[in-house]
């Protein structure tokens, strides 16, 4: 069992600009979420499932987060 998950949002990381980003596979409301990429805080696990709800800003963003997090 793993302890982290990756999970792609649609708002890129502001140091790198990764869109890979890794939680804890727990999923509390107040577990960090790091870019998988440089390891920045980039937010909550609260706040990045209201970025998914929010949805993508395109059609082809959503058409890779789909795929993306559909394979996790």
């Amino acid at each position: 069992m793993s302890l982290s998950e990756d999970m792609r949002l649609p708002v890129a990381c502001p140091a790198c600009g990764s869109h890979v980003m890794r939680v804890s596979s727990i999923k509390n409301p107040d577990d960090r979420v790091h870019c998988a990429s440089c390891q920045r805080l980039v937010c909550l696990y609260h706040e990045a499932c209201k970025v998914l709800q929010k949805g993508p800003g395109s059609e082809s963003e959503a058409l890779i987060e789909k795929a993306f997090n559909r394979s996790r």
